[in-house]
């Protein structure tokens, strides 16, 4: 039987450690402490314990439901018979509760630890509620808290996962695009030049026996075509590295409501027009802002916000997630900035904790009397 089968891998790194030492623990102040259980009956109670700490381990169901009865009434029984303190062992299964799979599981195991404390009290003082007047009953509250805390990471994290696939599907998905757009453009640009070319070279090679003038022709017709293509080749390559902000604000709300995020655009006056290189650099910036935006804010709404101050063309992108430049931005931000810094411009970044984060680019646009960028 390998080790995957006796703990959950899942919880190797953040549980095992702290399972173990509570276990240890656990033995070793039932197996030291006086009792009239005996040594059978306090191996006995921790075996159940164990047992039932094992079946929440690997279930979400009506099981855990059960396993962690089971352990609240041997608590009890410890409790009882050694010390009321070893109660506080319940924060392992309202710790276990919390990954129910249903609220209901959650609900039903909370009214089990108000059931340990109050059968305690019942089986000590003759009345179940004496704990509402000892420091058991903080201990309890927070028994109660844990549950609903770790079910909502269990559910974040759940989320987080399905948003780290649906953005790896879209990055699929544009990849996917791309090349079927390449392909199309070199099949409608390239495809019937190059056709009128191999049509032409096979004409010549029989016209250069019969008649070598209209074959001279053809050659020329060949060499002008050939030219042509290469033309093209030229302006496919242009257009691929060339990136539209236009388009790439179009992109960016389709892919931002595919993630739930609204996305507003803000145009205040009539902008001057971009350089090819500036446009290329100020959408790319804009593409890495909103990747992070995506995966790490947490965010609900974000506006892009256009205007022309000061010889300046300004993109401010804000949204209103956690604010946490830590997580992510790093790498992205840095990126940003150093295109920017080879257009003479800058990327300020401002972020609140729950309050959102703001990065302005700014680029320097002189403009003719046309309002073309020179």
């Amino acid at each position: 039987m390998t080790f995957k089968k006796l703990y959950p891998i899942d919880q190797v790194e953040k549980y095992l450690l702290i399972d173990i030492v509570a276990i240890v623990f656990l033995i070793y102040k039932v197996i030291k402490t006086e009792s009239s259980l005996g040594l059978s009956g306090k191996l006995l109670l921790i075996s159940i314990v164990l047992l039932s700490h094992y079946v929440c381990l690997w279930y979400r169901d009506w099981r855990l439901l059960v396993g962690c009865f089971s352990g609240f009434g041997s608590l009890v029984i410890l409790g009882v018979f050694l010390q009321k303190w070893l109660l506080l062992y319940g924060f392992i299964y309202a710790d276990l509760l919390g990954r129910a799979k249903r609220k209901i599981y959650i609900g039903i195991g909370m009214v089990g630890i108000v059931m340990m404390y109050s059968l305690f009290n019942w089986l000590i003082d003759g009345h179940p509620f004496l704990f509402a007047n000892s420091m058991l009953l903080p201990f309890m509250i927070v028994q109660l808290f844990i549950p609903f805390v770790v079910y909502t990471k269990e559910k974040a994290k759940a989320l987080q996962g399905k948003l780290d696939t649906a953005n790896a599907q879209l990055e699929r998905y544009i990849q996917e695009e791309e090349r079927h757009r390449i392909a199309r453009d070199l099949h409608d640009t390239l495809g019937q030049t190059l056709t009128m070319i191999k049509l032409k070279s096979e004409l010549t090679i029989k016209l250069v026996e019969t008649d070598a003038k209209q074959a001279k022709e053809e050659m020329k017709d060949i060499l002008n075509s050939s030219r042509f293509a290469l033309k093209q080749i030229r302006e496919l390559v242009t257009d691929m590295n060339f990136v539209s902000l236009e388009k790439e604000i179009e992109e960016s709300k389709k892919i931002l409501q595919t993630v739930g995020i609204e996305l507003t655009i803000v145009e205040n006056e009539k902008l001057p027009l971009l350089s090819s290189v500036t446009e290329t650099m100020l959408a790319l910036s804009l593409r890495e802002s909103i990747t992070n935006i995506i995966k790490h804010s947490q965010a609900k709404h974000c506006m892009i916000t256009k205007y022309y101050q000061d010889k300046m063309y300004h993109i401010q992108i804000w949204d209103d997630g956690n604010g946490d430049l830590k997580k992510g931005y790093g790498n992205g931000i840095r990126s940003i900035q150093e295109r920017m810094e080879k257009l003479n411009g800058t990327a300020e970044v401002n972020g609140s904790l729950n309050k959102g984060v703001s990065i302005t680019l700014k680029v320097p646009v002189h403009t003719n009397e046309g309002g073309n960028a020179i």
